[in-house]
């Protein structure tokens, strides 16, 4: 509570409001002062309120002054009464554009919890915007982004933007340590060597800094996957690996393309992939009797098994006698996630 106070303080003097508020209470004191002074009938409440209306030009007609005195100060207080809270109104409006000035610029920090940070801003930074607000789970989540570009790139409310290269400084702005998950792209303006090296060298920072925070990381070699596995990386997506075996099952098994980028597309509007805990009721049963109930119960067609839980060794199509235990997690399609899991 104190600190917060103190931030406002700070805050007004920065912005020279205190002094435009100490002069208004300075002119409504006197001139309540002075007014009750010179009208008999009028007590030092009244004319205090009177001083506040008039000031503020509201002028209810309540009370006005019957003295010649007490109509000059009237005049005095209506002229410089409107040149005082003109020069307020500014002072406030000021503040406001510069704030959001600050913001579209990324200049700003980021105070936010359970929020989503992308790393550098490319095509597919958009898609990702795109994806995660076209998905119920996280249209109404926080996302910031960290990248060295001038303006904020898209108009989403509860999209924030943190200009500068990703570094502890620019992380920090971020609310790194309060972050749900971390996305690390590639720079496309460095080369294939120099964008992994930078990807790497981001995901150590992140793993310093925030080791509880899961990070996917986007490689283009898959050369340089041990060197984010030993940065620590929950989970590495190798961008032209992934894209060439697509194209190549695509090539033998024609229009396996489309079923698969249904499956990833929230957009899509079709089925999807989920990744969720094993339900209570099935834990120690085996894949088979795991595969029939996940089908009725939710109608949900369960693919693989990661054991361990998230980032565990994935096994897709156990064997019907495999074991799914408490801790694993099932990999399944279904057209929404379902409640009860």
């Amino acid at each position: 509570m104190k600190q917060s106070v103190r931030r406002i303080l700070a805050f007004m003097a920065r912005e020279n409001l205190d002094r435009l508020l100490l002069v208004i209470l300075i002119m409504v004191i006197m001139s309540g002062l002075l007014v009750s002074w010179l009208e008999p009938d009028l007590s030092l409440a009244s004319a205090i309120w009177w001083a506040i209306v008039t000031l503020t030009t509201v002028g209810y007609g309540d009370i006005s002054p019957a003295t010649v005195g007490g109509r000059v100060i009237a005049v005095i207080l209506m002229f410089s009464g409107i040149g005082v809270l003109g020069m307020l109104s500014a002072s406030l409006a000021a503040v406001l554009v510069s704030k959001r000035l600050r913001e579209s610029r990324g200049m700003g920090k980021a105070t936010l919890d359970d929020h989503i940070i992308i790393c550098e801003w490319n095509h597919r930074a958009r898609a990702i915007w795109k994806e995660l607000r076209a998905n119920a789970k996280t249209a109404e989540v926080g996302i910031v982004l960290v990248a060295d570009i001038d303006e904020k790139p898209v108009e989403d409310p509860i999209f924030y933007f943190v200009k500068g290269e990703v570094n502890d400084a620019t992380l920090e702005r971020a609310s790194l340590a309060k972050a749900r998950t971390v996305v690390v792209l590639g720079d496309d303006s460095l080369d294939v060597t120099a964008r992994d090296a930078k990807v790497v060298l981001t995901t150590l920072t992140i793993e310093s800094m925030a080791p509880e925070v899961y990070t996917v990381v986007e490689l283009v070699d898959t050369a340089n996957v041990q060197h984010c596995q030993r940065a620590n990386a929950d989970e590495i997506i190798v961008g032209s690996e992934l894209s060439s075996h697509l194209v190549a099952s695509a090539t033998m098994n024609h229009g396996i393309s489309r079923v698969v980028s249904e499956l990833l597309s929230t957009r899509s509007g079709g089925n999807e992939l989920y990744c969720m805990a094993v339900p209570p009721a099935l834990a120690g049963k085996g894949f088979l009797e795991v595969l029939v109930a996940m089908k009725e119960g939710y109608q949900a067609t369960v693919v693989g098994v990661q054991k361990g839980g998230r980032g565990g060794e994935l096994i897709s199509n156990p064997a019907v006698d495999y074991p799914v235990t408490a801790t694993d997690y099932l990999v399944f399609i279904a057209k929404d996630r379902p409640l009860l899991v």
